[in-house]
């Protein structure tokens, strides 16, 4: 057993999916601990894993937390890392282990993001690309690429670093919340990385609230340039994002609960400090040709 590393999992309704997930995870070599947070689901789910992983350690939640679930994991935390999973995502035998050596070996990181690849057929995930080509300058000694962002259900962060930074914000709730962690974990002067040799499997779920997503996409975006960007930088994501989201009901919600969400935003914001700045206006040109994570990043 690898006593480094707990897994924590977030799910709400998606019961065959979820124990789909712990079977692989159960198959570990790291035989990591396993949290689940049940948000509330209302298909047997928290009775299903029960049964099926009586060995994992359930959490159930008296709502939908969204994201704000693995806040709630990460306090019955005791190991010095924590690897976020979706219930449709899972970790390959041997990663856990090669990214707490990377996090050991490099005190300044505080997360590694693995490379992802799409099940069924194991193609590499079209955001795959842009991490392992990242143009955020990598300080001497950080053992792969530089990033300023994770993607939750594929990383694995240093459990202080992310308990200093408060966790996932419960404002934003779900949709794009990596995005406002990652930047505050950068201000306070973390590293984050990128190992082409931490692989995590993704099975998209077709349960998902599409129109709702969106709507969560465009309103977390906008929140999270305004929170933390300088004034031009905002406007300029604003601008790409306005010209890049489609003509639907979703996107007029999200921008409406954007706008109403404008005066706790003036009150919360904090701009990131110059350096990371500097980071987040050389991503731009990346970002305004990628078609991996449009609307929401």
């Amino acid at each position: 057993m690898d006593p480094r590393t707990t897994v924590v999992v977030i799910t709400r309704d998606r019961r065959d999916e979820l124990l789909h997930t712990l079977d692989r995870l159960a198959d570990l070599p790291e035989r990591p601990r396993v949290l689940v947070v049940d948000n509330a689901s209302g298909d047997g789910t928290a009775e299903a894993v029960r049964l099926h992983h009586p060995g994992v350690e359930l959490l159930p939640a008296p709502g939908n937390l969204g994201a704000v679930g693995r806040n709630h994991a990460v306090r019955h935390v005791t190991t010095r890392y924590v690897a976020f999973c979706d219930d449709d995502t899972w970790w390959e035998p041997g990663a856990l282990a090669r990214a707490a050596d990377l996090l050991d070996g490099c005190p300044s990181a505080a997360s590694v993001t693995g490379r992802i690849l799409v099940e069924p057929g194991g193609r590499e995930d079209p955001i795959v690309p842009e991490l392992r080509h990242s143009p955020v300058p990598a300080p001497p000694g950080l053992p792969g690429p530089a990033l300023l962002g994770i993607l939750a259900g594929a990383s694995l962060l240093r459990v202080s670093a992310f308990r200093a930074v408060g966790g996932f914000s419960p404002r934003l709730w779900l949709g794009g919340e990596e995005e406002l962690l990652s930047l505050d974990l950068a201000a306070a002067g973390h590293h984050l990385l990128y190992a082409d040799d931490v692989v995590v499997h993704h099975r998209p779920s077709p349960r998902r609230d599409r129109p709702r997503r969106l709507s969560l996409g465009i309103r977390n975006t906008l929140w999270t340039a305004w929170l933390r960007r300088p004034v031009p930088a905002a406007l300029r994501r604003t601008g790409r994002l306005l010209g890049d989201v489609p003509a639907r009901p979703a996107t007029l919600r999200g921008l409406a609960e954007a706008v109403a969400g404008l005066p706790w935003v003036l009150r919360e914001r904090r701009p990131v400090p110059a350096e990371v700045e500097r980071g987040l206006v050389l991503l731009e040109a990346p970002q305004k040709r990628s078609r991996a994570r449009r609307y929401v990043q």
